[in-house]
């Protein structure tokens, strides 16, 4: 894959020097003040509400968080999760509601990796959905969107916001409502093999 990417590279940097390289040297140049102001732009919205994360857990609060979303972790994961799992759910959906998708990547990690059991090779169905939670993002302030829009001069950077509750929502409902329907008929398939192997008798 790696050599793959460095024949595109190299065949495009040669396309774009002979037919026109001060444009392409333009656009190069304008593409890494562009990444870099996105950077910085990046680096302020998160190193705000990570340090408001940071505070939290501090205070204490996120393991109130924890406490308060109990109910609703245990009936998505299951009740045999840990306390220390639990804690980090909670903070990784915390911060997918607040937008903060790349922050909540760490707290899903750790989730993951205090699920996983010694030996496992494959993802149990508490792993799945936190992935598929990860993945559609349920977001019902999506700080990041915002913080770009404004950083951009946009007049009104929250007119995406009910459309974008409505389309992560949805999303996350359909995700958590397939985890649910389709771990219920693998684990099935699997008991109704197992009876079939214990009721056939020995020759």
């Amino acid at each position: 894959m790696n050599k793959l990417w460095i024949c595109i590279l190299l065949s495009s940097l040669t396309v774009a020097m002979w037919t026109s390289p001060s444009i392409a040297i333009t656009a190069m140049t304008k593409g890494a003040n562009d990444a870099v102001k996105l950077s910085l732009t990046l680096v302020a919205l998160y190193g705000l509400w990570l340090g408001l994360l940071n505070i939290m857990e501090k205070l204490g609060l996120t393991a109130k968080l924890s406490k308060l979303m109990s109910p609703v972790v245990r009936f998505l994961f299951g009740k045999e999760i840990s306390a220390d799992t639990q804690q980090y759910i909670s903070t990784n959906i915390a911060a997918n509601l607040l937008g903060l998708g790349n922050a909540a990547t760490p707290m899903g990690i750790n989730a993951v990796s205090s699920m996983a059991k010694e030996g496992q090779t494959k993802a149990s169905t508490p792993m799945i959905m936190l992935v598929v939670i990860s993945a559609t993002s349920l977001q019902l302030l999506p700080t990041t969107v915002i913080g770009l829009l404004v950083s951009h001069g946009s007049t009104n950077p929250t007119a995406f916001l009910l459309p974008c509750i409505i389309a992560t929502v949805t999303s996350t409902l359909v995700g958590i409502v397939l985890v649910k329907v389709f771990s219920k008929i693998f684990v099935d398939t699997k008991k109704t093999k197992a009876t079939t192997k214990e009721d056939t008798p020995c020759k």
